[in-house]
């Protein structure tokens, strides 16, 4: 399938008519991305077993959001937004961010009109619009229990963005804002399909409604509406299914990914 055949696919997915760039669309396609697009390592950990140290590429992506509902982790979700916004013409850069150790997410930083937005549907955190970079004051999404707050550029121009849980700071990024290539993270790639790797000994999926979401972490499940939450504890052997039913996943392929996660680690240790 030639590129433009591909991104048309990609918008229809997305439910989303292509347009003259402007904030409105993209606030529609942001938000439309983290609805429709989740994030999750089910995917990663399935084609790990089939010998790949690399995120699909973009039409094995896009078929697998069609056919799976899969999506990915920060690599593939916003490396493949921020060609699809490139597409369209909007003046954008992929960047790297910092956690605790250097270029392990990315993120992408558009222009419109001379204001700069943070975008990122691989974050697992409701970012249902862009995020403001202009800031002279910290900016903050409240979501449950959880709290995001998007700091001013420090004196190096890195816009820090944290994540409270119950107001105890859980993560953390730093983006870089010089423009980089997907290239320039091929080995953080690679090394994030090793067997010791983070995502690699957990299982984590999040995916987003207008007004809430539905968060899989190792054996937890969390759904949130509004300001009320549920939570349900799980079995291994139920896992697939409950995968199936939750994120419409096909259980066989959950089972085949999940099959070698000996010990479920937390993401955050």
């Amino acid at each position: 399938m030639e590129r433009k055949a591909l991104f048309k696919k990609y918008l229809s997915l997305l439910e989303v008519e292509k347009a003259e760039p402007s904030l409105a669309l993209l606030k529609k396609i942001v938000k439309a991305h983290l609805i429709k697009v989740p994030f999750e390592n089910i995917s990663k950990l399935y084609y790990k077993q089939q010998g790949k140290n690399y995120f699909p590429e973009l039409p094995q992506y896009l078929d697998d959001i069609d056919m799976h509902n899969f999506g990915g982790t920060c690599y593939a979700n916003n490396y493949y937004l921020y060609l699809l916004l490139e597409h369209l013409g909007f003046d954008i850069k992929l960047c790297g961010a910092d956690m605790r150790q250097p270029d392990v997410h990315v993120i992408s930083m558009v222009d419109i009109n001379r204001r700069e937005f943070v975008v990122d549907c691989g974050y697992a955190a409701p970012f249902l619009s862009p995020l403001p970079a202009d800031l002279n004051e910290d900016y903050c999404i409240n979501f449950g229990n959880e709290k995001y707050i998007i700091r001013p550029r420090d004196e190096s121009g890195r816009i820090k963005v944290e994540q409270y849980s119950d107001d105890k700071l859980q993560h953390w990024y730093a983006a870089n804002t010089q423009p980089r290539e997907i290239d320039d993270f091929s080995k953080v790639i690679a090394d994030s399909y090793s067997n010791d790797a983070v995502f690699m000994n957990a299982i984590r999926i999040t995916k987003f409604s207008e007004s809430g979401s539905f968060v899989l972490k190792n054996l937890l499940y969390t759904e949130t509406a509004g300001s009320e939450s549920a939570t349900k504890k799980l079995s291994r052997d139920e896992l697939p299914d409950f995968v199936s039913e939750k994120f419409d996943m096909p259980a066989n392929l959950v089972r085949e990914a999940v099959a070698f996660v000996k010990e479920l680690k937390d993401i955050y240790d």
